[in-house]
């Protein structure tokens, strides 16, 4: 449903609250220009919630997120030289454009 690379994972473990198994909620939704907002963040599962296992990492989502978060990724990457950020590759976005690799 979802991958999680495995910086991602290290930085979502490295920051996992100390008490509890929490799990890790995401969050998307079409905002009005037709882009994907999304959000993040520890959370307990809810009875409605749809529960995944990617990697070490245990992933809610709500029914409403799931259909915009089929196949995406999560990555946690270097954006400028000391900064680095989560951020969602998804082909359900509208402005995802996928990048072509030469082999």
């Amino acid at each position: 449903m979802i991958t999680i690379t495995a910086p991602a994972a290290e930085q979502i473990l490295s920051q996992q609250p100390a008490h509890g198994m929490p799990c890790l909620r995401l969050a998307a939704r079409l905002d009005a220009k037709g882009t994907i907002e999304y959000g993040m963040g520890f959370d307990e599962k809810a009875e409605e919630d749809i529960q995944v296992v990617a990697g070490a990492i245990r992933v809610l989502i709500s029914p409403g997120s799931v259909e915009l978060l089929t196949g995406a990724t999560l990555d946690y990457v270097e954006i400028n030289p000391g900064e680095k950020r989560f951020i969602f590759i998804n082909p359900n976005d509208p402005s995802h454009k996928p990048v072509k690799r030469e082999d």
